[in-house]
C-alpha cells in the first residue's frame, strides 16, 4: 500500500502547486499542460508492458526497480530550473509509476492464497488507492503553506527509500515461468494505442472536436486494433483474449471501466462548484472533498463483508445503484444548495462505487492464474485509466454543452471566453466590475450549475448501466481457485507447501 498510496497521490498533487510552478518557471500554456499531463500519459501507455514484464523478472524486483526510478525522478521533479526539465522528470515518474502500480496488486495475487484473505487486501488496495487521489490535494496545499513547490515531489522520497529498505524483506519474490521471449512488438503497440487514445479523449474534452484530436483516436483505436489482433499468436501474451472472454474477468475489467468514468468525469464538477460557485479556497475545497471519503472506509469493507454472505454481483449491483442514486441526488444541487446537500451526495456515489470497484478488482484478479497476475492487473488499471479519460470527455461535453446554451441566452452579448467557461467567466465578471460584473457572474454560475445537473445525470445513467452489467454477466461469476474442482485423492496444498517452485512465494530466494 506505501507505493499505491504515493502514486495515486501524484494524479492531484500538483493541482495547487500549479500557480507557484507558473510563477517561478513560467511555462507556456502548452508547456503548462503536459506538466500536468505527462505523468498520467506515459501511466497510462506504460502499465501492459510493465505489468507483463514484472510476470516475467519478478513483481518485487519490478516493485524495487519502480522505486528506485520513482524516487530519483522525484528528486529530478522538485528541482527542476525549466519547463523542460520539469516534463522529463514527470514522464520518468509515470514511468515507475507504471512499474509499481500492476506489481502491488499482482503481488497481492500471489501472497494472499486464502480467498477471504486476498478480499480483505484488495478492499484495503482500492480504499488506500481511492483516498490517495482525494488526499493528494490537501498534502499539497499543506505543503505549499510552509515550503516552495519542489516540496510535493520530494515528500516521495522518505517513503520509497522505506519500500527499497524492506521489500526485500517483507515480501517474497513471484514470477511465471519463462515461456519465449518478451514481445516488444506488442509493448511498442500498446503504448502506442494507449498514448493517443487517452491523449486525444482528454483534448476532445478540453477543447471540442478538433480534427487531430480525432485523429488521435483513431490512430490509438488502430494500433490497439492490431495488438489485440496479435496476443492469440503469442505463447505468453500481454492481455490474454481468453481471459478477458472470461465472464468475472471481462466483465469486471468493463464494470470498473464504466464506474471511473462516473467518477472521474463527475469529479470536474465538483471541485469547480466548491470553488467557483460556493466560493472555497482551493485548500478550503479540498478539505471539504475529504467528507466523502470518510464513507469509502466504511463502505469497502462491509461490502467485502455482505459479499461474503450473498453473491458478488448483487452485493456490486446495490453498490453501482446507490453510486447512481448519489449522482441523481447531486443532479439536484443548485447555487444556493447548502454544503451538507452536496457532501452526502458525493459520499452516496463515493461509498457505492468503492464498493463495486473492491468487488470487481478481486473477482478479476481471482480469475487470472496467479503466473500471469501481473498482465492481468495491468489491463485492470489500463481500463481503469481509460475510463477516466471517456469520463472527462462524455460528461465535460455534456455539461459545456448545457452551460454554453444556458449562456447564449442569458448573456447573449458577453465576451466568448465568458460563454465558453465558468472560469472564463469569473475573469471577465472581475474586470467587469460593479453591476455588470455581478450579473454575468450569477449567470455565470446559474448556467455552470445546470451543465453540472445534467452531468450528474449521465453519470447516474452509467451507474445504471454497470449495475445491469454486474447483475447479468457477472451473476454467479466464480474465481478459479471457487470454479476448479479438487482432484481425487490429491493432498490439500498449503501455502508454505509451494516455496521453492517458480512463481510461489520464496520461489527464487
Amino acid at each position: 500500500m506505501l507505493p499505491l498510496l504515493l502514486v495515486s497521490m501524484d494524479v492531484s498533487v500538483l493541482y495547487f502547486a500549479i500557480p507557484a510552478i507558473s510563477a517561478d518557471l513560467r511555462p507556456g500554456s502548452t508547456q503548462q499542460l503536459w506538466i500536468l499531463d505527462i505523468y498520467g500519459f506515459v501511466l497510462a501507455g506504460l502499465l501492459i508492458t510493465m505489468g507483463a514484464l514484472g510476470d516475467r523478472i519478478g513483481r518485487r524486483r519490478l516493485l524495487l526497480i519502480g522505486a528506485a526510478v520513482f524516487g530519483v525522478a522525484s528528486v529530478a521533479a522538485g528541482y527542476a530550473h525549466t519547463p523542460g526539465a520539469l516534463i522529463a522528470a514527470r514522464a520518468l515518474l509515470g514511468v515507475g509509476g507504471a512499474c509499481l502500480m500492476p506489481s502491488t496488486l499482482a503481488l497481492i495475487r500471489s501472497l494472499f492464497l486464502d480467498a477471504a484473505q486476498r478480499a480483505k487486501a484488495i478492499t484495503l488496495w482500492t480504499t488506500v488507492m481511492a483516498g490517495g487521489v482525494a488526499f493528494g490535494p490537501v498534502v499539497s496545499g499543506a505543503l505549499l503553506e510552509h515550503f516552495w513547490w519542489g516540496a510535493v515531489f520530494l515528500i516521495n522520497l522518505p517513503a520509497m527509500a522505506l519500500l527499497l529498505v524492506l521489500a526485500p524483506l517483507l515480501l517474497p519474490e513471484f514470477r511465471a515461468p519463462a515461456t519465449g521471449r518478451f514481445d516488444i512488438l506488442s509493448a511498442v503497440l500498446s503504448l502506442a494505442a494507449l498514448l493517443p487514445l487517452v491523449q486525444g479523449i482528454k483534448e476532445l474534452a478540453k477543447n471540442g472536436y478538433e480534427p487531430l484530436s480525432v485523429l488521435a483516436i483513431v490512430v490509438g483505436l488502430a494500433f490497439g486494433a492490431v495488438f489485440l489482433v496479435r496476443q492469440p499468436r503469442l505463447d505468453q501474451p500481454m492481455a490474454d483474449p481468453a481471459l478477458l472472454r472470461r465472464a468475472a474477468y471481462g466483465g469486471s475489467v468493463l464494470v470498473n471501466l464504466l464506474a471511473m468514468a462516473a467518477t472521474v468525469g463527475y469529479a470536474v464538477f465538483l471541485t469547480q462548484y466548491l470553488q467557483s460557485v460556493l466560493g472555497k479556497s482551493p485548500f478550503e475545497a479540498a478539505l471539504w472533498s475529504l467528507v466523502p471519503s470518510l464513507g469509502i472506509v466504511v463502505a469497502a469493507p462491509a461490502g467485502a463483508a455482505l459479499a461474503t454472505r450473498l453473491d458478488r454481483a448483487r452485493v456490486m449491483c446495490g453498490g453501482l445503484l446507490l453510486s447512481a442514486a448519489g449522482f441523481g441526488w447531486l443532479s439536484q444541487v443548485r447555487t444556493d444548495s447548502a454544503l451538507w446537500t452536496v457532501l452526502v451526495g458525493s459520499a452516496m456515489y463515493a461509498a457505492g462505487l468503492v464498493t463495486a470497484m473492491t468487488l470487481a478488482n478481486e473477482l478479476a484478479l481471482g480469475a487470472a492464474p496467479p503466473e500471469r497476475a501481473g498482465s492481468a492487473a495491468a489491463v485492470l488499471e489500463s481500463g481503469q485509466e481509460l475510463g477516466g479519460a471517456l469520463g472527462m470527455a462524455i460528461l465535460g461535453s455534456i455539461g459545456a454543452a448545457v452551460y454554453s446554451a444556458d449562456m447564449d441566452s442569458a448573456a447573449p452579448d458577453a465576451p466568448d471566453a465568458a460563454r465558453e467557461t465558468l472560469g472564463g467567466a469569473l475573469a471577465v465578471a472581475q474586470r467587469l466590475g460593479g453591476a455588470a460584473g455581478d450579473s454575468l457572474l450569477a449567470s455565470a454560475r446559474e448556467a455552470f450549475t445546470h451543465g453540472m445537473g445534467y452531468a450528474g445525470v449521465g453519470a447516474a445513467v452509467t451507474m445504471v448501466g454497470a449495475a445491469v452489467l454486474s447483475g447479468t454477466v457477472l451473476r454467479h461469476a466464480r474465481t478459479g481457485e471457487e470454479t476448479a474442482e479438487p482432484r481425487a485423492g490429491a493432498p490439500e496444498e498449503r501455502p508454505g507447501a509451494t516455496a521453492g517452485r517458480t512463481g510461489a512465494p520464496g520461489g527464487t530466494r
